[in-house]
């Protein structure tokens, strides 16, 4: 291990100046599928828990392509702190024609595969065809939801936190308008709040493409697409792919295991997986501002800050840690009526809130690290273990499938099997690459 740099007052300050935006920002995803959840909510358990699968198979396919973010942010970073900002941007723009190829074709195929996907995660009945429904009135979206990652990656790259937090936000109460009007003012249901996330996540996506590709002509650098461009940023962001490809099987397995607890225990499972995203979220922002910030120390090549860096976040992230998980234990209640109006299922909400609020140091830890490790490009590490952790959860999360009761106790076990098993094993992981100074390798 290095020894200590000395102090550096400026240094809460930056991180603020990235956490903050990029909490803002962060919060907007989770906010979409809240606003959701609380509308749709209104229709019965049955949309509601329709909903919980509709909305996995989206948000999957979001989450298989956050490498879009994740690798742009730690590249572009890099390039800036050795003094490339052309180049910088010129990667950006490359990931974002990637995000709008894959968007098309990932969309199609899931609109096609929609019934078949639902039927795969546990669905049936009238809970399948709402699934269906708010799947295939979402999946339009898919393409600026993509195209907003790479956008979004590169203005952090850039240390720019504040058009992403700008546009997350405008697009969070442009999608809240319209699902109010689509779900209770036309009378679409739940397809109509499909229609709203599409439309609010289609506008933010071009949006942010227009401001990137306006510094991108300021600064001289390639706008047309490039196969060479496309296929570097793809390979910056295979093992990042494979990293979240085991954190989405993860996900899928915990829905697929409480979607055998009946309507309530999945209906719950919808308000609670989304509650835990927002916290996840806003813990994540500290990692965000830690991709940028090792980014630029690592291609200044200064490995003495970025472990200042790191060192200083982990404390900042167990803070907010407590704090948050805290007030999530005490406002449980209050929090599970604001989602449904069906006691059985405010009750079971209420349960999980207890697993998920005790337990969020552990996804602090696991939030910042994460961050950190891929600013620091440790991408194949991280691929690699997410094939252990995935391994570790899987048997516990089948065993709660098997041997636990239905309704509220096999919920509150399943989530006691994801947030203590799942996410432990991923904070030990990590731990485990970042207790020496042999993934600080300095450079572009």
């Amino acid at each position: 291990m290095s020894a200590h740099p000395a102090p550096d007052p400026g240094l809460n300050r930056r991180i603020l100046a990235l956490a903050l935006p990029a909490f803002a920002a962060l919060v907007a995803q989770p906010l979409f599928l809240l606003a959701d959840t609380a509308i749709v909510g209104r229709l019965g358990t049955e949309p509601l828990a329709g909903l919980g699968i509709g909305s996995t198979i989206t948000s999957t396919l979001v989450g298989l392509c956050i490498f879009l973010a994740y690798g742009s942010t730690a590249v572009v970073a890099r390039r800036l702190g050795s003094g490339d900002r052309r180049g910088a941007l010129t990667t950006g723009v490359q990931a974002m024609w990637l995000a709008v190829l894959l968007g098309l074709f990932l969309g199609v195929a899931a609109w096609a595969l929609a019934p078949q996907l639902a039927g795969w995660l546990g669905a049936s009945g009238d809970v399948h065809a709402h699934a269906v429904a708010y799947a295939r009135w979402s999946l339009p979206g898919l393409p600026g939801m993509l195209l907003m990652l790479g956008a979004t990656g590169t203005l952090r790259g850039l240390a720019d936190g504040r058009t992403p937090m700008v546009l997350a936000i405008g697009a969070a109460v442009t999608n809240l308008l319209l699902d109010v009007w689509f779900v209770l003012g036309l009378g679409m249901g739940i397809a109509g709040s499909g229609a709203a996330t599409a439309l609010a996540e289609t506008a933010m996506g071009a949006a942010a493409a227009v401001v990137v590709l306006a510094g991108a002509r300021r600064a001289g650098s390639v706008l047309a697409p490039s196969v060479a461009g496309m296929r570097a940023s793809m390979r910056v962001g295979v093992p990042l792919l494979l990293r979240t490809l085991t954190l989405r099987m993860a996900l899928v397995l915990t829905t697929w295991v409480v979607a055998g607890k009946g309507a309530v225990a999945l209906a719950a499972h919808q308000v609670t997986m989304n509650l835990w995203g927002f916290l996840s979220y806003a813990l994540d922002a500290l990692g965000i501002a830690g991709q940028t910030l090792l980014g630029l120390a690592l291609g200044a090549g200064n490995v003495a800050r970025a472990r200042a860096v790191t060192r200083r976040m982990t404390w900042w992230a167990l803070g907010a840690a407590v704090v948050l998980g805290g007030a999530t234990v005490l406002a449980r209640h209050q929090v599970a009526a604001l989602f449904s109006p069906e006691p059985e299922v405010r009750g079971a909400v209420a349960a999980a809130l207890v697993v998920v609020g005790a337990t969020l140091a552990i996804t602090a830890y696991v939030c910042l690290l994460d961050g950190v490790l891929i600013g620091a490009g440790q991408a194949s590490y991280l691929a690699r273990a997410g094939l252990v952790t995935l391994a570790v959860y899987t048997p516990l999360a089948l065993a709660v499938a098997w041997l636990a009761p239905d309704g509220v106790a096999g919920l509150t076990w399943l989530w006691a099997a994801f947030a203590v098993g799942y996410m432990g094993a991923r904070a030990a992981t990590l731990w485990w690459r970042q207790r020496t100074d042999a993934w600080l390798a300095p450079g572009p």
